[in-house]
Formats: C-alpha cells, structure tokens, sequence
C-alpha cells in the first residue's frame, strides 16, 4: 500500500487522511529548511487565536524555493488528489503553499474543516486536499497535527507524528488542528494546498504569481497555479487560455474561442448543424 495510489486514494476517503511515509528524499528536505530558513528568521509571529500567537507562517513557496515545486508536483500526491477531486471538477488547481514553525509554547489549534472556507454544502462533495510535509519529526510533544478521523471532538484525536521527508494528507472535511508544543523546539513544516478548480484558492495564486513571475514555470506549474480554463470557459482572459498573457503585450482584437468538455462541444455541434441545416433548406430536387 506504500505506494499504490489507488489505495492511498481509498484509505484518504475512507479515514479523511493518510500518511505516507518516506515521500521524498531527506536531502531536498535539508535543501527546503536551509532555504526557508532566512524567511522564518525574518518572519513575524502571526497575530490572532487561529493562526497562532507563538506560530510563524509565510506563503508564496513558488518564489522562495526553487525546490518547492517538487513538493507541489510531487507525482504520487497528484495522483491522489486527483482521484479525490476529479469527480467534482474538470481540473483541480493549487490552493496554498505555506511554510509554518511553531515556536516553545504555541497552544494547539482550533479543531477545525478547511471546507469551512467556502459556502457549499457539506456532505456531498470534496473541496480540497491538503498535505503536510514536515520539515523538522512531528511528534505528540511538539505540535504533530492531529486528526479526527470521525470528525467527532469526542472522539480520541490521533497525532500524525512522521518524519521529515513523509507526507499527510488530508481531506477539507477532516477535522483537524495543529497541535501545541511543549517542547524547547521549534516544529517547521510546509503545507501544500489543491482545491476544485472552479472554487477560489485559499491564497491569491494570481496575485502572487503574476504573469511575469508564472511565464516562467514550467507549463504544467503554470497551469496548476491558475494560468489555464476550467471547462466550460471558466477563467479565461478575453475568452482565450490565461497563458496568452504569457506571450502578448495587449489583450486587444483577440477572438473569444470555446473552451469546453467533450460532451459539451459534441452535444454543441449537433445543435449547430440542426440550425445551419434548417437555414439551408431542404436540398434542391
């Protein structure tokens, strides 16, 4: 099951997470903390109950690391969120990438559903998975994020305790929290966000990486990030692909073109040739 994406994707639905241990090597996680770690030197603690009064947190991943990318596009995580997500949208997008570190002293979150964000029904569809990498081991002592696996406060919570380089993920509908941490360390580790496409991200994706900065991720990034339609048409930029500011100076004089589903353009096409056939006539005789 360690690596079988199929079973990872029922477990994940079944038990609202899973954790997969040994996800990437030790040495890109050295590389990770040794880039971030300036941000975090730098980076004040967040103000609020819900962020955390002894918690340090930044996003925008994409422009901080160069080895971000292989934490968003890790190819198994992909795979799974794909089979989560794809049954309620043409394509999922990245929602987040933050960087978190929990300082002596922080207090354990507020349990609570990333899904909350948004207005939908609960219940009836999936609007995220998200995923944590651990930087630094999480344990109980430290602020290991727990779970609810039931989604029941009464119930006992579980600590993902895991070591850097494994990976949990977990649904929006899980009902979780980062934990507090009682020890003399801090606790780091990087979250990675995808949503349904069609929803709004969590952090601006378009903001943060704009034209200019997103042009030069590779296309598939790009694309995860924002820069492409959700069919039918959803997203475009003067009814063309986002990307067509990748390569144009003006978005003037462009043509509206279609961008929809398989059995959209099919069941459009028949509709048209009724109407052109009609206006034709019948065929001389």
């Amino acid at each position: 099951m360690a690596r079988d994406p199929a079973l990872l994707t029922a477990r994940l639905l079944a038990d609202g997470y899973c954790i997969i241990p040994d996800l990437i090597a030790p040495e890109l996680v050295a590389l990770l903390d040794d880039e971030l770690g300036a941000r975090f030197a730098t980076t004040p603690f967040c103000e609020g109950g819900f962020y955390g009064a002894r918690t340090k947190r930044f996003g925008a991943l994409l422009r901080r690391s160069r080895h971000a990318e292989q934490l968003v596009r890790h190819p198994l995580v992909l795979r799974i969120v794909e089979a989560a997500l794809r049954p309620w949208c043409d394509r999922f997008a990245l929602s987040l990438t933050q960087a978190v570190e929990l300082h002596p002293g922080a207090l354990a979150q507020y349990p609570h559903r990333d899904e909350d964000i948004y207005g939908g029904a609960k219940g009836e569809v999936e609007y995220q998975v998200n995923v944590i990498w651990p930087l630094t081991p999480f344990t109980a002592a430290n602020g290991a994020t727990m779970v609810w696996p039931h989604g029941d406060m009464e119930g006992t919570g579980i600590a993902a305790e895991m070591a850097p380089g494994s990976a949990l993920l977990w649904l929006g509908s899980t009902l979780h929290g980062g934990g507090g941490n009682s020890t003399t360390g801090v606790r780091r580790g990087v979250i990675v966000g995808y949503c349904l496409g069609w929803l709004k991200p969590f952090e601006n994706q378009w903001l943060v990486y704009p034209p200019e900065v997103a042009k030069h991720f590779n296309p598939e990034l790009a694309a995860l990030v924002g820069y492409a339609q959700h069919r039918p048409n959803l997203g475009n930029v003067e009814g063309q692909c986002p990307t067509i500011l990748f390569r144009d100076d003006t978005i003037d004089g462009l043509a509206a073109t279609d961008a929809l589903r398989s059995d959209q353009a099919e069941a459009l096409a028949g509709y048209v040739a009724e109407q052109e056939a009609a206006r034709r006539g019948p065929p001389a005789g």
